[in-house]
């Protein structure tokens, strides 16, 4: 067991990986529907000599490969999940499926974990166990949470597990970190203010909800500015108001939703108190009541320190100290935070390229300069984190 992989070293796969990506890329499926890529996926892993189970937590793919007599295992997660948005690239390879592209990039993190896979399985420069676990569904935030209601985590121990996204406006190749609070938490809370409808000309004969609805939104804008500890970071917006059929009808209810973001657990729960005490006292100093319900979504990804030092160790040895920088804070959410709430880990931001189109636009693109820097980071990791004694 000698050497360590490098960017080098797995530049010959690049036209292999970049052919790959773009069949990926030509065949997208929506959450929950990814039955053909999995099958792909499986395909290949049994191929290079992996131990494959499919069907886990929906059309998941778990693959194990074990090697030399170390004890430790680590888990990789991919997700392979495709948005519905009408492409808009013109590119050769578009999508053949209308109304559905690969408008987040996961076309290109199962493509560079499946290189990985295949660099790992010929190399072999490992003492433990590798998991690799492609994960349907992350689009619709129940992938993860899937799987591991699936038993993924029972069946598949490990004693760290990481993941990556490509990262828009950092330059290909180049990667983003950050320890401790990355991509927050999304929830979404429902308010559904109740008053008495009637007559348009007649207002005081009702209790207008459209009225209290207003004050509600107006007084929203508070949570974050008067109620967070200004050196924390959240968001409230609202993003939908319902109510009414016609301009001589005051309704009897308007419903309100609410995005709200957050990057710990205490900022989180702080959240829902305030927003539904807020909204319920708002309505009463009208007349009216307010319903509040809570979706909660996916929890803060929450990198922890000794994994996010190894990684950061791997990525500066794979791409150069000088492409390696620390990553702002990211109101976006990412399921793979239900991993890290029950193991350490790392999500890694790798870049797509300074002019990229922004993730979720039917401009968007994954950029194939991005695949070997990704091959050769999670050979690498498997190898620094599985290196035997270790």
């Amino acid at each position: 067991m000698t050497g360590s992989t490098t960017l080098d070293e797995v530049a010959p796969m690049k036209d292999e990986l970049v052919a790959l990506r773009r069949q990926l890329h030509a065949a997208p499926e929506l959450s929950g529907k990814e039955s053909a890529t999995a099958a792909l996926v499986a395909d290949r892993l049994e191929g290079w000599g992996y131990e494959v189970e499919r069907g886990v937590g929906g059309h998941g793919v778990v693959a194990r490969l074990r090697a030399g007599e170390g004890n430790r295992a680590i888990s990789i997660r991919a997700d392979m999940d495709a948005l519905p948005i009408a492409e808009a690239t013109g590119l050769p390879y578009a999508s053949t499926n209308p109304g559905v592209m690969h408008a987040c990039g996961h076309d290109g993190h199962t493509t560079m974990l499946l290189g990985a896979a295949e660099h790992i399985a010929r190399t072999r420069r490992f003492s433990g166990t590798v998991n690799l676990i492609f994960q349907p569904a992350e689009e619709i935030g129940s992938g993860a949470l899937a799987m591991i209601e699936d038993g993924v985590l029972e069946r598949y121990p490990c004693d760290a597990i990481f993941a990556l996204h490509n990262h828009p406006g950092a330059p290909a190749g180049s990667y983003r970190m950050r320890s401790g609070p990355l991509m927050a938490a999304s929830d979404t809370a429902t308010v559904t203010v109740r008053g008495r409808g009637g007559h348009a000309s007649r207002p005081h004969l009702c209790i207008d909800p459209v009225v209290a609805a207003s004050a509600i939104v107006m007084a929203l804008q508070t949570v974050v500015s008067r109620s967070i500890d200004p050196t924390q970071t959240a968001v409230v917006t609202v993003g939908t108001i319902h109510g009414g059929s016609a301009v001589n009808v005051i309704p009897s209810e308007v419903t309100l939703e609410i995005s709200i973001r957050s990057f710990s657990r205490e900022v989180r729960a702080q959240l829902q108190a305030r927003l539904t005490d807020l909204c319920q006292q708002q309505a009463a100093s009208f007349g009216a009541t307010a319903e509040v319900a809570f979706d909660h979504g996916n929890p803060v990804v929450l990198n922890t320190p000794d994994e996010t030092a190894i990684a950061l160790e791997v990525v500066r040895d794979v791409v150069g100290a000088e492409n390696v920088a620390e990553c702002e804070l990211i109101p976006g959410s990412e399921d793979f935070g239900f991993f890290l709430e029950r193991k350490p880990g790392c999500l890694l931001r790798l870049g797509n390229g300074k002019d990229s189109a922004m993730l979720h636009n039917p401009g968007y693109d994954f950029n194939d300069d991005s695949l070997t820097a990704g091959v050769a980071m999670w050979s690498r990791l498997v190898e620094r984190y599985l290196q035997p004694g270790a």
